[in-house]
């Protein structure tokens, strides 16, 4: 299964994405960071070294929020292998 894949999976699951037939499109790819775009939300994948370190979701609607892993102990930094990953919001931000 590719990451792409299974990064889609997770999010439908925590979102409870409603369009099945929702298209996701990649728009923007950097160095280190690629941005894929969707009619429901804004996702920005942050690479260091190959490594994905961090994911960003901006819904359309709502808060942002990042993906961060359930067991950080797990994956030496990298989400692809660290296992479940669930979402954390910014309570407060100076």
């Amino acid at each position: 299964m590719s990451i792409r894949l299974f990064l889609c999976l997770v999010l439908a699951l925590l979102c409870g994405a409603s369009g099945a037939g929702e298209m996701e499109e990649v728009v923007a790819r950097g160095q280190d960071v690629t941005i894929i775009e969707s009619e429901q939300r804004t996702i920005y994948e942050y690479r260091r070294a190959g490594m994905l370190r961090m994911i960003k979701i901006v819904p359309r609607r709502g808060k942002p929020y990042y993906l961060i892993p359930r067991d950080p102990t797990r994956g030496e930094g990298d989400l692809e292998t660290s296992g479940t990953l669930i979402p954390s919001w910014r309570i407060v931000e100076f």
